[in-house]
């Protein structure tokens, strides 16, 4: 009996699985009611009155360790596919690091939603368009210079298919298809047959927005536009309108906010002028209302439109407008820590 007891715990001492059916397999074998083990307690009975103590501390060792034995293959086995499952054999041996959103769309979607919480909707169109929705539905006369192959991308010898130059012509499309009430905001990319330098490119990215309704001022403009500024470049700045000219708009503006690296006492950035041009503005023409089937006479509305690039400038002291399209890790990698 002791010589089979030591046998069959040299055998338990030895046992491995590669799968869960052969643990199972081996429960059976050594723990179930017809298993070895059990079978070694039925032949307890005829082992000799002075070697019942002995034999019975060495059965129970047995069992025990046959037990403990069947749990550690299980738990391992377990640990072993958990670390197979979370395996991941297309990842690369260098570490892969976490990337971040490109400047422009962390400054986009601030943007965004800082107009959200005043009510303006996301609304957006196609960048290939036609000559009525980017120009002549927004009062642009036929001899105006921003229809002039220098500034403006023709898709083929048709002058009537373009790429976009502004964002105004997903306005028109919401004012043709939408009746008023109207608080969009229109973000997009658009492009301009312009020379590539530190300061222009041909293609770049704009925000407008347009709000159409009844009774619309330029004093709703003006306190839409303040509480923008202060939300994008903090409590203390301050704004101001200069008349300006746009072909949609009436009376038209530009504006200025007091520079943020000096706080408006003058510095290189704003020319030591105390002021930074961000967008331009205005009211709604007449002309655009009716063009889109809008009655002038009973609705009015304000629109203002500011480059991506602009205010990511300002921002983040980005001088060189070239960088946010040269794909560069050193430049997109400074974004990482704050967004």
């Amino acid at each position: 009996m002791k010589e089979r007891i030591k046998q069959l715990l040299a055998d338990i001492n030895a046992l491995n699985v590669s799968n869960s059916e052969e643990i199972e397999a081996l429960r059976i074998k050594y723990l179930s009611k017809k298993g070895e083990v059990s079978n070694l307690f039925n032949d307890f009975r005829n082992v000799a009155a002075e070697e019942k103590k002995e034999v019975g501390k060495l059965l129970n060792e047995l069992k025990n360790k046959a037990q403990d034995k069947i749990n550690q293959l299980k738990e391992a086995f377990e640990k072993s596919n958990d670390r197979a499952e979370k395996l991941d054999l297309t990842r690369t041996p260098d570490p892969v690091e976490l990337g971040t959103r490109h400047p422009l769309s962390i400054v986009k979607n601030e943007i965004v939603d800082i107009f959200a919480r005043i009510g303006f909707v996301i609304a957006e169109g196609p960048e290939i368009e036609d000559d009525w929705h980017v120009f002549s539905s927004l009062n642009f006369p036929p001899e105006h210079p921003a229809r002039d192959m220098q500034d403006t991308f023709f898709i083929t010898k048709d002058p009537d298919v373009l790429l976009r130059t502004h964002t105004s012509s997903v306005q028109t499309r919401v004012m043709t298809n939408q009746k008023p009430p109207i608080r969009v905001l229109c973000p997009g990319r658009v492009y301009r047959n312009e020379a590539i330098s530190y300061r222009a490119h041909c293609f770049f990215h704009q925000v407008e927005g347009l709000y159409i309704d009844k009774n619309v001022s330029f004093a709703d403009l003006k306190q839409a536009l303040l509480y923008f500024a202060k939300e994008m470049f903090g409590e203390e700045t301050q704004i101001r309108l200069r008349p300006s000219f746009f072909p949609f708009t009436e009376p038209s503006a530009e504006m200025d906010i007091s520079c943020n690296l000096c706080g408006g006492k003058g510095c290189p950035f704003c020319k030591n002028t105390g002021w930074v041009e961000i967008l331009g503005c205005g009211m709604v023409d007449p002309n655009v209302l009716e063009n889109c089937g809008i009655d002038s006479s009973v609705y009015s509305g304000y629109a203002f439109g500011m480059g991506v690039e602009r205010i990511t400038n300002l921002k983040f002291q980005v001088k060189d407008l070239r960088m946010f399209s040269e794909n560069d890790m050193r430049f997109l990698e400074q974004f990482r820590a704050a967004y």
